[in-house]
């Protein structure tokens, strides 16, 4: 019957495999036998063998996946109208569109196909923005805003299906140091609760777990006005002292990783175990501290880019010492990425130097020459948006774009277009 598994002894797949296939070899089955028979039972199942197949070309997928060296076009500045440095650039798939934000507060709208829509500053308020900078930006994803973080210690958050050109729905106030880099994640399974942490140049992280995003980030008090559109003022003080019931923290978070220029607690790995109430740190000490740092999940690897010169990179559970060091740089390592399904990274340095790196040998498989700016005294951003293949590198106002080459693919395509039919000469084998 059809829900019995047909199971073969050695012999009979050796011979219904010759018989069957009608090329290779008794030795060739026999070693395929053996391969799919890890269990050593004596005989192999239709599920056995077509489970060791897929597997086999999956491998050989990856290995080709990471020894294909990416091809790009030349470099490209885009024309913006940022005048300040270039502090954030993020891609919203949800309308296909960039933005970038730049320390004097405006913020770039860039479509798909890279070019400026417009041009806005991030607030009204002209004489506030004469008065601050802003820090960075980051997007909340799942429920169409973006925050941005300012010196006045504020965080404001902007609702982008607004028919306004961005409103600002609510602004964190009171925050007990300045906040200078964000970052955002949210369960893509239950996106009510999304998780919005920073760092802030007294040297601390915080966290603010929104238990009921999607309806709304923070809860509106009773007292407040009917308007809808008003921007809503939190006060951190109150936020802590449990005011707002959307704000809570959650025993189940994985870890948070931050980092610093210190050689002491460079990098920092927070998390909280279910029964305890406070979080459990590790750190990492690297000589001279590091610049950036980033987080392959797959690979459970962290990069970080060291200001001596090395990209080192670390198993989370080993402190001691990194489990590679790539060496190749000849200045402080300023940014690093991974580019995650080929299992490769990326490098710069302040002497304006990219390289692309074989994690799994740990070696340089691309140095990419690009006719970088000559100025010494710059602010870089780097951003690698893996879904287009286009790597951002930013020189304080001016925003540089090295884009991937479309890859011809190493297997050789019969037709333009797509095969509607195919027929088999069993005589000619063709």
């Amino acid at each position: 019957s059809q829900d019995q598994t047909i199971c073969m002894p050695r012999e009979e797949f050796i011979q219904k495999m010759t018989e069957t296939v009608g090329c290779g070899t008794k030795e060739e089955f026999e070693e395929l036998f053996d391969k799919v028979d890890v269990a050593r039972d004596g005989f192999i199942g239709w599920d056995k063998l077509t489970s060791f197949i897929l597997l086999s070309l999956y491998e050989r997928d990856e290995r080709e996946k990471a020894t294909v060296v990416p091809q790009w076009k030349d470099l490209e500045f885009l024309p913006g109208k940022h005048k300040d440095t270039i502090q954030k650039v993020v891609f919203l798939k949800s309308s296909s569109r960039y933005l970038t934000i730049s320390k004097e507060g405006l913020l770039g709208v860039w479509g798909e196909n890279l070019k400026l829509q417009k041009a806005l500053p991030i607030t009204a308020d002209a004489a506030k923005l004469k008065h601050l900078w802003v820090t960075s930006l980051v997007s909340l994803e799942n429920v169409n805003k973006i925050a941005v973080a300012f010196t006045s210690r504020e965080i404001c958050f902007y609702d982008l299906l607004s028919k306004e050109e961005f409103p600002c729905q609510y602004k964190l106030q009171g925050l007990r140091g300045t906040p200078i880099c964000m970052d955002y994640w949210y369960d893509p399974l239950d996106p009510k609760e999304s998780i919005l942490s920073f760092g802030d140049i007294t040297g601390k992280v915080q966290v603010i777990v929104f238990t009921a995003a999607v309806i709304s980030l923070f809860e509106r008090p009773a007292n407040a006005c009917d308007d809808e559109e008003a921007t809503m003022t939190i006060d951190w003080a109150d936020l802590l002292s449990g005011c707002h019931k959307c704000f809570s923290y959650n025993a189940s978070l994985d870890a948070f990783i931050s980092s610093t220029t210190s050689n002491t607690n460079t990098v920092v790995l927070a998390w909280r175990e279910k029964s305890e109430k406070l979080l459990k740190m590790t750190s990492f000490n690297i000589a001279q501290g590091i610049h950036a740092f980033d987080y392959h999940s797959q690979l459970n690897l962290i990069a970080t880019a060291g200001i001596n010169n090395k990209v080192c990179l670390w198993n989370p559970y080993v402190i001691s010492k990194p489990v590679g060091v790539l060496w190749g740089h000849s200045a402080s390592v300023i940014a690093v990425q991974f580019f995650a399904e080929r299992k490769q990274l990326f490098s710069f340095s302040r002497d304006k130097v990219l390289r692309l790196w074989d994690i799994q040998h740990q070696l340089s498989i691309q140095r990419i020459a690009c006719s970088f700016p000559k100025s010494q005294d710059f602010r870089c951003l780097f951003h690698f948006d893996e879904g287009h293949g286009r790597l951002f590198i930013s020189f304080n106002n001016q925003l540089a774009l090295l884009a991937m080459k479309n890859e011809a693919s190493q297997r050789v395509k019969s037709h333009a277009k797509g095969v509607t039919c195919v027929l088999y000469n069993s005589l000619l084998k063709q």
